[in-house]
């Protein structure tokens, strides 16, 4: 008889998020990580954080503690877990082996786990003397050994697995994103969830903890659907033990796919959650894109708080179609952040990208200019990472600075005579604000020589900050000053 799924809702929802710490964190795994916390706040209910750290050989500290650093970056918080406590601990599979054996031995006494001896060549070749394919994989002949049967094998030096004893019919459930599921019976046999050396494999301490901790509802990635069927089954036994009352509802959110519609791989820089960190991108941004990778606010309107992503979120709402990557929205989306914050804020932000720039902390003079500047490369930028390209030529003194070599190959023929004009309609002025400085420029140079703004203010550009790009002229001259603008002149036109 088949068990009853949850029917938890508000603050009775229990999800968690349970990562193996493995290489550094993926962006689809932190989107994972973001949709469970988005439909615990949503509903009032609890997120769950739990370490899957079992295979010694992959699993390690430092990819933990990288787990916890993205998480706390991008403000994602549970309310049990490692770092946290909570009823349930402890929080990491590699520190729970003496409660999965107990349990072990309940389902064995029970008779829902059996004892396997069989190699992989036995099954194989009964598979082969059976007619089939020998490939097709086990066909549950040991449900049913007699004690003699396993103290001959034993006598042989034979460890026995311990495989589940699955049911005889279909295995239904009610995907929450994509809907009704069925796999038939007999489409999966008896499986292994304890190897001969005794120790327990995922596809048993993985449910297992979600039973003792009371999850109501399973949200993960889409990779993982196939192994569902094999979940409720061993659900089903633990439910008859009386280790819970309850199946979660599942709910398998889609691929994250990177170029050419492959699924994004851990070994491209995408991929990398800190990659982004790096360059540039603002928590709020780099969440804000991750929630649109499945999920959308509204059809119109792609920007959007965390704040207006946790009232609105339900996970039946998300899509289940693969989920593509692209850098460039991602960025779009980051700059529209970064426009939104507050001044004082964004200089804040900045910082950790000017290291070397400006002195850490920075002094009252570059605290000034950064005051001044902010607001200028504030409304250009798409990540933070481009602010040492963007500002360093303020903190630059006037005989260190460097010119690009595209800035340089921008220049102009007679771009001499622009910087002279220009040098003298500046000595003229008596006070030194941008509006005054442009006047004076644009009168000089548009009406005086008859050049285009493009041709007439490049080399300006070029002389006060090294490159072709930078923030508006008139207002990098105020703040630069008269001295430092007339010695940038100069020393173009002496180079």
């Amino acid at each position: 008889m088949s068990a009853p799924f949850s029917t938890a809702t508000g603050t009775d929802v229990r999800v968690r998020f349970c990562p193996s710490p493995t290489g550094t964190p993926h962006v689809g795994l932190i989107r994972t990580a973001l949709f469970n916390w988005a439909y615990a706040r949503h509903t009032g209910g609890k997120l769950v954080f739990r370490i899957e750290d079992t295979d010694a050989a992959r699993d390690s500290e430092e990819s933990y503690e990288q787990i916890l650093d993205g998480l706390r970056w991008l403000k994602i918080d549970w309310d049990e877990g490692v770092d946290v406590g909570g009823p349930h601990g402890p929080y990491r599979q590699s520190q729970r082996h003496d409660i999965y054996r107990g349990v072990i031995d309940q389902l064995l006494e029970r008779g829902l786990l059996y004892e396997s001896f069989a190699t992989g060549e036995e099954i194989e070749a009964r598979n082969v003397a059976n007619g089939r394919d020998p490939k097709q994989g086990y066909d549950n002949f040991e449900r049913d050994l007699t004690d003699e049967d396993r103290a001959a094998y034993r006598a042989e030096g034979r460890q026995p697995a311990l495989r589940l004893r699955v049911p005889d019919r279909d295995l239904s459930f009610d995907d929450l994103v994509r809907g009704e599921i069925t796999f038939p019976a007999g489409s999966f046999t008896d499986f292994v969830v304890v190897r001969p050396n005794g120790v327990p494999l995922y596809t048993f301490v993985n449910p297992l903890d979600d039973a003792l901790m009371g999850i109501t509802h399973v949200l993960r990635g889409e990779d993982l659907l196939s192994s569902t069927p094999r979940q409720i089954a061993l659900y089903e036994a633990l439910v008859e033990l009386g280790i819970t009352t309850f199946v979660p509802r599942f709910g398998h959110l889609p691929y994250v796919m990177g170029e050419g519609n492959k699924k994004l791989s851990k070994r491209d820089p995408q991929a990398n959650l800190f990659h982004h960190r790096d360059r540039g991108f603002v928590p709020e941004g780099l969440v804000n894109y991750l929630a649109l990778l499945g999920w959308s606010l509204t059809h119109d309107r792609d920007v959007f708080s965390i704040d207006e992503m946790v009232a609105a979120f339900d996970v039946i709402d998300v899509n289940p179609n693969p989920a593509r990557f692209d850098l460039k929205k991602a960025e779009s989306i980051n700059g529209d952040h970064i426009r939104l914050l507050p001044a004082d804020d964004f200089v804040e932000r900045l910082l950790p990208y000017l290291e070397g720039v400006v002195a850490n902390p920075p002094s009252e003079s570059e605290r000034r200019i950064l005051a001044e500047a902010a607001p200028l490369v504030q409304e250009r930028m798409t990540l933070l990472g481009e602010a040492r390209g963007m500002l360093s030529f303020l903190f630059t003194s006037d005989d260190e600075l460097a010119y690009e070599d595209d800035a340089i190959a921008s220049l102009p023929d007679g771009y001499e005579n622009v910087l002279r004009t220009s040098s003298a309609a500046l000595a003229a002025l008596e006070s030194w604000t941008h509006p005054e400085i442009q006047e004076a420029l644009k009168g000089a140079l548009v009406e005086g020589l008859g050049l285009k703004p493009r041709v007439a203010f490049g080399p300006l550009r070029v002389a006060l900050s090294g490159r072709r790009v930078s923030p508006p002229l008139f207002e990098s001259m105020e703040i630069l000053g008269r001295h430092s603008t007339m010695a940038r002149l100069e020393r173009l036109l002496a180079r």
